[in-house]
């Protein structure tokens, strides 16, 4: 495992010291360490407020054309530039954010999830590493005078005797390559069993190579998001993921939500076209997937001369999991969505049998199997299952709190005892919708913020170092965050008047200038709105209204809460006191918060690599109680109450109000 090289950074006057990777920048390090140095420009070094003094070690860069060269020579560098090559101490001058020690606690320490490790050896400690499709090599006695049974007899035969396989059934592509494939290497075969999640069942025997092949068995794991498809190619023997990758979903061409597509999906061929179009995105995925793929090296390998050198073939791909929301899976697998969006919501199914991949549209062998997530009701699908099981919720003792933020927040609390679930909409904010300057996380997007007491000038940190050209979902909650606890905005995110250019009344009410056009990447100001506030504060109450909901409606209380699981895009980047701050979580202490990624991509990767979770999988469904928020009578009312920031019962949110005390007297302190 390659190590990650750290160095530590002292900022001066406020001695406070921090450890970041090498490469990282100074201002990165700065805003980790909880020191504000101004830079408006988003660390594309064109705007020189950032200016610090290298006192002791070396970096790399740190110099532009708003540095003079007697500057830099006496040490001075630009933060947004100054790459980490070792330890530093760095002192940051008044001029660049700091007023006489004040800024030492101005911006809180940052805390952001831990990430959810997904163990191999775990699985295998535990007994459930058992992939659905296993490939074993077995040698047979050919026939003879006094042996002359049938060919498919005998390999059942030698399965059973050999593996304990005693119920074995078999499809017309194995019994027409059998006769073949036992002769070509002297009876010496290799096949390919799907093993039934029920022990009681039979296994089938998928395909048959001549030869020793058990080195060589691949499946598959996919998302299909409702934005975006992700797959992974897997090593079934290892459990290794060999290569990753994804794309837009092609369906987003006839709308960005679900209930767009699910409309379109009703006109005549409109549903044959939601089904290609998924299908054509998961084919292409697949073959870029083998394109980049090459066998991960095991010590059985070295004996195997070239074995490495041999790329993965689409034939190899014995099996593929995929997990998407209720709507998704109704377009891939062509089962009419229409009812999903009309009450009562009712779906074609939420349980899929197995299939075979190439009745499906894709481009996999004949004996590759498709297993498809089951779903729970309409708005939550397949996707949240897999996140639960994939994040191993299901297993704990720990009363726990899953939550996947996007354009619908799906929420699931409980344990390995009980499991409640809920969809709430909570609109296109945290993706950029809806807001003024608004935009996905892309280059140039503000994704971290914090600001000067006093002079309110911003430090705006963006998505590539680019200058400023809007707002993703992060540097939204980020900013609303730091506006509120400085005092900026009230709890109804209206903004309070002060006497400074950077706040001023714009087309929809008071604003805040995040940078001047002159060191934006666009002909404009970027600023932010009470309109973009009042779309933020609405999309948390819902979420925060959901939880709230669901869990009184099992008789606890948000205290009760003991674990706290992210998943999605929105959860890796997420500043927990941000988020507790403006009231999007509850309040919890962020050790106790994990992030799982994609939660749908690792449940699928999951069900590929254990038949022990597909088992359990069944039984989560089945338990798992479904709410509908708008027949539940207290939704509105929590959701009225969570349209302030961060909630109108403080006593629920006792941290904030702490923080929001202190950040008062810092306020005071900075204006004496």
């Amino acid at each position: 495992m390659k190590t990650i090289q750290k160095h530590k950074i002292t900022f001066l006057p406020a001695n406070r010291v921090v450890e970041v990777e090498a490469g990282s920048s100074l201002i990165q390090a700065a805003r980790w360490a909880g020191i504000h140095i101004n830079a408006s420009c988003g660390g594309a070094g064109v705007c020189g407020k950032c200016r610090v003094l290298l006192e002791e070690g070396s970096v790399e860069g740190g110099s532009s054309e708003k540095l003079s060269d007697e500057d830099y020579k006496s040490g001075y560098r630009q933060a947004c530039i100054t790459e980490i090559s070792s330890d530093v101490s760095i002192r940051v001058p008044e001029s660049s954010g700091t007023k006489g020690g004040v800024l030492e606690t101005d911006v809180p320490q940052r805390h952001r999830a831990r990430m959810h490790e997904f163990d191999i050896a775990s699985l295998k400690k535990e007994g459930i590493f058992s992939p659905p499709v296993e490939k074993v090599s077995i040698e047979l006695t050919p026939p003879g005078a006094h042996d002359n049974r049938a060919d498919i007899g005998r390999l059942i035969q030698g399965l059973s005797d050999q593996y304990g396989m005693h119920r074995m059934v078999t499809g017309l592509s194995v019994l027409r390559k059998i006769r073949r494939a036992l002769r070509e290497k002297d009876f010496l075969v290799t096949v390919t069993v799907g093993r039934p999640v029920n022990e009681k069942l039979k296994s089938h025997m998928l395909n048959i190579q001549s030869g020793k092949w058990t080195n060589r068995n691949f499946g598959l794991a996919f998302d299909i998001g409702t934005t975006t498809v992700y797959g992974q190619l897997i090593n079934l023997n290892t459990g290794e993921v060999v290569a990753g990758t994804g794309d837009y979903n092609a369906q987003i061409s006839y709308g960005e939500d679900v209930i767009s597509r699910i409309i379109y999906a009703e006109k005549p061929k409109g549903l044959e076209m939601m089904h290609n179009l998924v299908v054509g995105v998961i084919n292409t995925l697949i073959k870029k997937l083998l394109k980049s793929s090459r066998p991960p090296i095991s010590e059985s390998d070295l004996s195997n001369k070239g074995y490495c050198e041999i790329p993965i073939t689409w034939d190899e791909i014995n099996s593929i999991t995929i997990a998407a929301n209720t709507t998704m899976t109704h377009l891939f697998l062509e089962l009419e969505p229409d009812n999903i969006r009309r009450a009562p919501y009712v779906p074609v199914s939420t349980f899929f049998p197995p299939f075979r991949a190439s009745d499906l549209g894709l481009e996999l062998p004949s004996h590759a199997v498709a297993l498809m997530y089951p779903a729970i009701s309409s708005y939550v699908g397949g996707d949240i299952v897999a996140g639960v099981m994939g994040s191993g919720m299901y297993r704990t003792e720990l009363v726990t709190l899953y939550i996947d933020v996007g354009t619908n927040a799906e929420i699931v609390i409980g344990n390995k005892d009980w499991l409640v679930c809920a969809a709430c909409s909570a609109g296109p904010a945290f993706e950029g919708g809806g807001i003024t300057h608004g935009m996905r996380a892309a280059l140039g997007a503000i994704e971290d913020f914090s600001m000067e007491p006093g002079t309110l000038e911003p430090m705006n940190l963006t998505v590539g170092n680019k200058p400023p050209m809007g707002i993703c979902g992060s540097g939204l909650l980020i900013i609303i965050a730091t506006l509120f606890e400085r005092g900026l905005i009230n709890q109804d995110g209206k903004f309070n008047q002060v006497d400074n250019p950077r706040v001023r009344h714009g087309k929809s009410g008071f604003e805040y200038v995040l940078a001047w056009e002159e060191d934006a990447g666009v002909d404009h100001d970027i600023i932010i709105n009470e309109v973009d506030i009042d779309n933020f504060i609405r999309a948390k109450a819902a979420i925060f209204a959901g939880i709230k909901t669901l869990v009184e409606e099992v008789g606890l209380q948000i205290t009760d809460l003991e674990q706290i699981i992210m998943a999605g895009a929105f959860g890796s980047y997420i500043d927990l006191d941000c988020a507790m701050t403006v009231g999007l979580l509850p309040e919890v202490d962020p050790e106790k918060v994990l992030y799982v990624g994609n939660g749908s991509l690792l449940g699928a990767r999951m069900s590929e690599l254990s038949n022990h979770i597909r088992k359990d999988v069944v039984n989560v469904v089945r338990k798992m109680t479904s709410f509908e928020l708008s027949e539940v009578s207290s939704f509105k009312d929590q959701y009225v109450a969570s349209m302030f920031l961060p909630h109108t019962d403080m006593s629920i949110f006792p941290g904030v109000g702490e923080r929001l005390a202190r950040a008062s007297l810092q306020e005071e302190a900075y204006n004496e």
